[in-house]
C-alpha cells in the first residue's frame, strides 16, 4: 500500500488528482490510501496515520501549505523511514528522497518571456497557454541510504540530478 498526502482545501488535489491517481493505482493493482493534512498539526496526524497503516511510500501533492511546510515533511518522512515523493527539488535538496516535477527554472523563463512580450503591447487574452515542458526527476542518495533502499541503476540513470 502507498500513500497520498493531499490539501483538503485545494479542489485540485482533492478533485480530478486523487480521483485520477487512485485510477492509476487500482489499474497498478496498488492500494492507494488518501492522507488529508490543512495544517501543520494535520501533517503530524497524517504521518501518525501513515505509521499505523504502515505504508510502503508516500506522494506528496502539489500545494502551497506543503511548499511552506517543506522540512517538516522531510523530517516527518525520515523520522518515519517512508521513502516520499516530491513535487518539487528544494524538498530533496531539503533531505528528501526524490521529486519528480517541473522545473521551476524553466517555468520562470517561460514567465519572463510572457512578461516581456506583454510589455511589448501584445493582449494577454492572445497569448496561448502553455505547460511545463521541462520535467526533472531528482534523487538524494544519501536520503536513499538512510532507510536501506537501494535505488536501481536505470533509475539512476534517468535522473537529472542525484544528490550525493
Amino acid at each position: 500500500m502507498i500513500a497520498m498526502l493531499v490539501n483538503p482545501t485545494n479542489p485540485a488535489a482533492v478533485g480530478p488528482i486523487s480521483a485520477d491517481t487512485q485510477q492509476v493505482a487500482r489499474a497498478k493493482g496498488v492500494q492507494l490510501q488518501i492522507l488529508k493534512a490543512s495544517s501543520e498539526t494535520e501533517i503530524d496526524a497524517a504521518f501518525a496515520t501513515l505509521a499505523q497503516l504502515r505504508a510502503g511510500a508516500l506522494l506528496v501533492t502539489a500545494d502551497p501549505l506543503f511548499t511552506s511546510r517543506r522540512d517538516q515533511l522531510v523530517a516527518l518522512a525520515s523520522r518515519h523511514a517512508v521513502p516520499t515523493i516530491y513535487y518539487r527539488r528544494e524538498f530533496v535538496v531539503s533531505g528528501g528522497l526524490i521529486s519528480y516535477g517541473p522545473s521551476l527554472s524553466a517555468v520562470y523563463r517561460q514567465l519572463g518571456i510572457y512578461a516581456s512580450k506583454i510589455l511589448k503591447g501584445e493582449k494577454p487574452a492572445d497569448l496561448p497557454v502553455q505547460q511545463a515542458t521541462r520535467i526533472e526527476l531528482v534523487m538524494n542518495l544519501k536520503t536513499a541510504g538512510a532507510p536501506g533502499l537501494s535505488v536501481p541503476q536505470a533509475l539512476l540513470a534517468r535522473a537529472d540530478e542525484v544528490i550525493e
